[in-house]
């Protein structure tokens, strides 16, 4: 590897270097990561010569700007770091924006807020735009506007021979259906632009209630899903906190039921949505309010650290009395679950739309999240055996498929329609037929996807990165 540090201008970190573990680590602290190296780009050109010296060598490159949803898919690949990419070019009076590919929500987020424009942000701050987006994108404004991926309009991005190309709609109407949604396997993006959205106005905050009161706030937050408009956005939580000392005193070693919203609109409007769910009870919390841009990303209160957890995500079909009360008996104070999450999807999300990529339409209309800490390693079986009992108890309501943005592992066949999947391998095959580029969910299937039975999420939610 010698040749390869002369060629680059950033670091490259070998086994065996000071750092090596560091470099190599993923955001997700239970995913052991084995690449041969660890390559942090200091621009594009350091990617291009690492793209060539792997073509060359006969090598796989993958690329995780922050480390979000890796899985060993890496395994014997040069691992890429385009974390230095964060560049930021706005244009308000065409309406779009163009992000490098090292771009945190926090910073897009932070950049746009008080222009009465926003783009499409995810749950977590902390998570690339680049890399949420190549996997389709379900975040807070996307019952109004659909998946990030609907609204990218231009890449730029290396291929597996190591030329610079930039995609559109014009240039080949196939690799850019297949980057909008399919993932980060046809090349490595360095950058990317996307249509920017009005949102002149953002209500948004979190109630939390005694866990007394769950089964009352889960059936307020169906009925109100059932006839929202799709400027409302609902996510209803199960909160389990430890009793350990970085937990704050106010929560420590008690449980709770809560609901994030955003709400595009006033905050007359808002509060005669939300009024059903402040009539069961009093909230012990309340901090719905005007909110700016820049706070979006801390609504659902998601780590923004390297976290060591296990969590897994379905769709589910409906979520009716019978699923609540299934949910409050697995998902009681005793689990050794520390979150079950309901988010309410429709609107935009189920649509059909010409702008739709390989992310597709979302007809289910609930996804599911669940999981826990893992403190102590010896608590991992623990805590994945209590996973697969609540997938057990929720089957008759989960649907089989699983978000692309939120796979800790599953088959293809899962986060894609069939034709969908013979699309994306049939473009793979053409734009990198050598396989130099592979992403943590390679379309052909024949990359291990997951050394571990479920994995962490900052669930905002990007594991294709």
């Amino acid at each position: 590897m010698d040749e390869l540090r002369e060629l680059i201008d950033g670091p490259v970190v070998l086994p065996g270097d000071s750092g090596w573990d560091a470099a190599r680590g993923a955001w997700h602290l239970l995913i052991d990561q084995q690449p041969v190296a660890v390559v942090q780009a200091s621009g594009l050109d350091d990617i291009v010569a690492t793209v060539r010296y792997a073509r060359d060598h006969g090598l796989a490159v993958t690329t995780q700007p922050t480390g979000h949803g890796a899985s060993s898919a890496v395994n014997g690949t040069i691992l890429l770091r385009t974390g230095a990419l964060t560049a930021i070019d706005v244009d308000l009076e065409a309406g779009v924006v163009r992000v490098g590919a090292g771009v945190q929500w926090r910073d897009l987020n932070e950049a746009l807020t008080g222009t009465g424009l926003t783009s499409l942000p995810g749950s977590n701050g902390d998570v690339t735009v680049v890399g949420y987006t190549l996997g389709g994108g379900v975040g807070w404004f996307g019952r109004k506007y659909g998946q990030a991926a609907q609204r990218v309009r231009w890449v730029r991005l290396v291929t597996g021979a190591g030329e610079v190309i930039d995609v559109t709609q014009e240039s080949d109407p196939d690799l850019f259906w297949a980057v909008r949604g399919g993932g980060g396997d046809f090349g490595i993006v360095v950058a990317m632009e996307l249509e920017l959205l009005p949102a002149m106005e953002i209500q948004g905050g979190r109630m939390m209630w005694p866990i007394e009161h769950a089964r009352d706030v889960l059936r307020a937050f169906t009925e109100i899903s059932a006839t929202a408009p799709d400027e409302l956005s609902l996510w209803a939580w199960l909160l389990h906190f430890p009793d350990v000392p970085f937990v704050p005193e106010p929560v420590r070693g008690k449980s709770f039921a809560a609901v994030d919203s955003t709400f595009l609109g006033t905050p007359d409007d808002a509060d005669k949505l939300l009024a059903p769910l402040r009539a069961v009870a009093a909230p012990v919390s309340d901090d719905v309010a005007a909110i700016p841009l820049s706070m979006v990303g801390k609504i659902a209160q998601e780590p923004e650290d390297p976290t060591p957890g296990l969590i897994k995500s379905v769709l589910l079909s409906s979520f009716d009395d019978a699923a609540i009360d299934t949910l409050l008996k697995v998902g009681a104070a005793d689990s050794p679950l520390f979150i079950f999450e309901v988010r309410h999807l429709g609107g935009a999300f189920a649509r059909p739309d010409e702008s739709h990529g390989a992310a597709g339409v979302i007809e289910d209309p609930y996804l599911f999240l669940f999981g826990g800490i893992v403190a102590d390693p010896a608590l991992a079986p623990v805590i994945g055996g209590a996973i697969e009992h609540v997938q057990t108890a929720m089957e008759p309501w989960i649907s089989g498929r699983v978000l692309p943005n939120f796979s800790v592992g599953e088959p293809n066949a899962q986060l894609y329609p069939a034709a969908t999947q013979t699309r994306l391998a049939e473009i793979k095959s053409r734009v990198d037929p050598n396989g130099v580029i592979r992403s943590n969910h390679p379309v052909s299937g024949n990359q291990p996807t997951s050394n571990q039975p479920v994995s962490t999420r900052p669930a905002g939610s990007q594991p294709v990165s």
